[in-house]
């Protein structure tokens, strides 16, 4: 083929020499504007997977990069006057402009054409005489910007300012430096990637920048006065700049994230960052631009697959990657962009937080980079709550406080609606599975959604509490759960409203009844579906009512010995419509602000607080977001949602997302609710519960080391494994968890097989 490579940077030219290597008879010509040589930008890193793969490809150009590569292992995060050092990361690291020489020497070795100072029209002419055009030409890329509706261009901007600086000091390890001005807070990513020389970033929110003036400043004043903000940290060294291009506040950035729907279009593919960025935070750009280079290159050299397929076949697969790279970089950026919610923990959690920040680093990776460090997060973790002196435990397994109620672990069994009661009555299928679950180790047992009259159910499955009979049978539950297990028992409450009268769960959700249906009412006469029911809208008679047999619920909870109670103000349900726009168009009291829509919520909680026992605690669980944008409640007014709550005497918010319209557009992913959490527990200043999406141990104890979260709530893992508390006892050595005594000889040997198994790995690992 004839190729053309646009840009000479990593992108380009690894493609150029990637394919020269599996058909030396191609011929590619590579074209950089600017001259040989000259480049911005300082070091780069690369991961051992990436490493791997440039010796799997190229040997002679992977043995040349090794050979000088600069190593570390430590990460330094200096806050507060303290320095917090993790071991174990294994960085390696190289400048762009020898990684540049390396591979425009190679390229040339291997016959390719290479043309600086050659400036690309996208409009020429001559791209047509080329099979292929590879628009290597970065994030500014001409090429692509050239047909941004035909790529399907989507750019993100990022908030925060940052300056790519490099000086001559040697950092011996990856340092993170947060330094407190009288404008706010700014820092900087420092780390070797050669004998002399270090990369030094700057960044802060831009309204830090404008009130340090960097925004008004020279290039060489602001370089100045970041050595005056980071003197400790530089020794007497200068910082220097390599961007001559840019001049003044034109110096400093933003981020943009770049991704794009298509990658080809006519003969031009995009490779690199002119498909897609990623945050320089987690510094996985180069990797993802020479990661792209080898696959494209693999897929244009297969035989017999047209040159149509082997496109669509290398974009499918390494999107996928792109996705997840550019998922993580979105969580670093974002923790950077909040970095004020983070400011009160004390050093070690502000490390750990920061360390785990991407979700790619968790807390069992963590043990295995530095076991030492991460007994000492525990340590600290199980101190901080009150554990059990002289033990140390991973933070699952430390206890809680809600009121005068403790909660032997962090881990809880999440409401799960069971659909198998009869005119509302709990019954032997509910006794095994609420016993079956306290008994399982969790510290505290949610019930399903419990609803406080018969219009109020959802289908005509769902449990209830509006008369005796019902309390009764609740009481049964929960006098075992309180003889048998550790465990404390919530009981959540909740009215259906608009998405009531439907169909059990396995039947398909929120569909109608065949016959037997009851009316529903709402906030508004908004239909959960077009084929639901269209709602009543709620009179202030009809308020008056719902609160009251709210109310009386909680008298028959407090006859059923319920250690606490939950109200259910999520997912579409009659309270939440009142808090959501996309439900709730009413035009009096009770519509149209936040305030207003917060209005009938509140009399509900209000007036359940006061009949609730005063030592007894209440949480609430909202839908942080639904999912539509600007349209609904979004996680800036959930913070202002849960702080309403809290304000009223609610002690834990259950963070949930969603299922409030059915147009929602949800980003799923493991542990996709958990930022939720951490937003209104570190903004808001709430005690939280994570939900959605957990499902290991390892999950767990990183949302809670890193402060997300004070709670953590597991939903399907415990439909199919009551026991998953006890297993995780085990698989981690913990001693210290309550086992029923009739199942004590089995945990132990659960424990001794577990161990064995893990030991098993370890040494097939080193074999």
């Amino acid at each position: 083929m004839k190729i053309a490579c646009i840009g000479a940077g990593p992108a380009g030219l690894y493609f150029a020499i990637s394919m020269k290597l599996r058909d030396a008879s191609h011929d590619i010509a590579v074209f950089e504007r600017n001259p040989e040589g000259v480049t911005w930008g300082w070091g780069v890193v690369f991961s051992d997977q990436t490493v791997d793969n440039l010796a799997a490809n190229d040997p002679a150009t992977a043995r040349i990069i090794a050979d000088e590569f600069a190593h570390w292992d430590d990460i330094d995060v200096h806050i507060h006057g303290q320095t917090v050092t993790s071991s174990g990361h294994g960085f390696i690291g190289i400048g762009r402009k020898r990684l540049l020489e390396i591979l425009t020497a190679r390229a040339r070795d291997l016959g390719v054409t290479l043309n600086f100072e050659a400036e690309c029209d996208p409009a020429d002419p001559r791209w047509q005489d080329y099979d292929l055009v590879i628009a290597a030409d970065g994030a500014n890329s001409r090429f692509r910007d050239a047909h941004r509706d035909a790529f399907e261009v989507d750019v993100d901007t990022r908030a925060n300012k940052f300056v790519w600086l490099g000086t001559s000091k040697l950092f011996d390890a990856f340092t993170f430096a947060f330094e407190q001005t009288e404008h706010g807070w700014i820092w900087a990513h420092a780390y070797r990637f050669a004998p002399d020389c270090s990369t030094f970033i700057v960044e802060c929110s831009e309204e830090v920048w404008r009130g340090l003036g960097f925004d008004t400043m020279s290039q060489d004043d602001s370089i100045a006065a970041c050595e005056r903000i980071f003197a400790k940290y530089l020794d007497g060294h200068r910082l220097i700049s390599n961007a001559t291009h840019l001049d003044g506040p034109a110096a400093w950035l933003n981020f943009r994230r770049i991704k794009c729907g298509t990658w080809t279009v006519g003969n031009t593919i995009l490779l690199g960052d002119a498909a897609h960025t990623a945050h320089f935070s987690i510094g996985s750009g180069t990797k993802l631009a020479l990661e792209d280079a080898i696959k494209l290159a693999d897929m244009l050299n297969r035989p017999g697959v047209a040159r149509d397929r082997a496109l669509s076949e290398y974009q499918g697969e390494r999107n996928l990657e792109v996705l997840k790279l550019q998922n993580s970089a979105r969580n670093s950026t974002e923790w950077f962009e909040t970095l004020d919610r983070y400011l009160a923990f004390e050093p070690l959690q502000f490390a750990y937080s920061l360390l785990t920040r991407s979700q790619r680093i968790s807390h069992e990776n963590l043990r295995l980079r530095d076991a030492g460090w991460l007994e000492g997060v525990e340590r600290w973790f199980w101190d901080r709550w009150g554990g059990a002196a002289g033990q140390v435990a991973p933070p699952m397994f430390a206890p809680f406080k809600l009121r005068d109620m403790p909660v032997e672990n962090r881990i809880v069994v999440s409401p799960m609606a069971m659909y198998s009661a009869v005119d509302g009555v709990p019954n032997d299928f509910h006794f095994v599975h609420y016993g079956e679950r306290a008994l399982g180790g969790a510290g505290l047992l949610f019930t399903e959604m419990t609803c406080v009259s018969p219009e109020g159910r959802i289908t005509p499955g769902c449990a209830g509490l509006w008369n005796d009979e019902q309390r009764s049978q609740w009481l049964r539950i929960v006098d075992f759960v309180h003889a048998r297990s550790k465990a404390k028992i919530c009981l959540q409450l909740g009215h259906s409203g608009a998405k009531g009268s439907t169909r059990v769960g396995w039947e398909g959700y929120d569909v109608p009844l065949d016959d037997g249906n009851w009316p529903v009412m709402a906030a508004s006469d908004v239909p959960w579906s077009p084929d639901n029911q269209v709602p009543v809208p709620m009179t202030r008679d009809d308020m008056d009512r719902v609160r009251d047999q709210f109310v009386a619920a909680v008298e028959l909870a407090v006859a059923a010995k319920f250690d606490m109670i939950e109200l259910h103000a999520a997912h579409g349900y009659l309270l939440s419509g009142f808090l959501t726009p996309l439900q709730n168009t009413r035009t009096d009291d009770y519509g149209g602000s936040l305030e207003n829509r917060l209005r009938f919520p509140l009399e509900v909680f209000r007036a359940m607080r006061a009949a609730w026992p005063s030592d007894r605690p209440m949480s609430v669980r909202i839908s942080a977001t639904d999912w539509a944008g600007d349209d609904g409640i979004t996680p800036e007014e959930a913070v202002r949602i849960g702080e309403a709550f809290w304000a009223e005497g609610a002690d834990l918010i259950d963070v949930s997302a969603g299922q409030t319209w059915t147009g929602a557009q949800p980003v799923y992913g493991r542990m996709f609710q958990t930022p939720f959490s951490d937003r209104l527990r570190n903004e808001g200043r709430l005690a939280t519960m994570a939900v959605g999406n957990i499902y290991e141990p390892d999950h767990a104890n990183s949302i809670l080391a890193a402060g997300r979260a004070d709670l953590v709530a597991l939903a399907r893992p415990h439909l199919v494994d009551p026991f998953w508390t006890l297993r995780a006892a085990a698989a981690l050595d913990y001693r210290g968890i309550h086992v029923p005594p009739q199942y004590l000889s089995g945990q132990a040997q659960l424990a001794r097989n577990l161990k064995r198994e893990a030991e098993m790995r370890a040494a097939e690992l080193k074999a």
